[in-house]
């Protein structure tokens, strides 16, 4: 596996982008990012791994809210900079319980919300902190 990490171009603060998708669907459901330990910890459990900029610490999707994503597939990019993660999504993949974190759509110089809260945060958190 060292080989497979070395071959990522990690920036300045040793990070990623990493995009996940709905591997059924194709739909692009949120970007986070991801360092070599959570790189490593998602391709050895299957279960898809973030690091938190905020929490400065790996945030494993779904321990806040149950909403996890297990690995289908990892791709690198053309220029070893991002990351896609195709996944197989259990619940919402956004914070605000829509499925998708790209929710907003720019229309008439403004943003408009596109898709629905399917899940009240309060009962995917309490008072729990989210992810990012």
């Amino acid at each position: 596996m060292t080989d497979l990490l070395n071959q990522i171009s990690f920036d300045t603060q040793g990070l990623i982008p990493a995009i996940a998708q709905d591997q059924a669907t194709g739909e692009i459901l949120m970007m986070a990012w991801m360092n070599r330990d959570a790189v490593e910890e998602t391709l050895r459990t299957g279960q898809v791994c973030y690091w938190s900029r905020s929490r400065g610490k790996l945030w494993r999707k779904g321990e806040s809210s149950g909403q996890q994503q297990r690995l289908v597939e990892m791709r690198l990019d053309c220029d070893g900079d991002t990351l896609l993660l195709k996944v197989e999504q259990k619940g919402v993949a956004c914070h605000t319980g829509r499925k998708s974190c790209f929710y907003r759509a720019a229309q008439n110089g403004n943003w408009i919300e596109t898709d629905p809260v399917l899940i009240d945060p309060q009962t995917l958190y309490g008072d729990k902190p989210k992810g990012k």
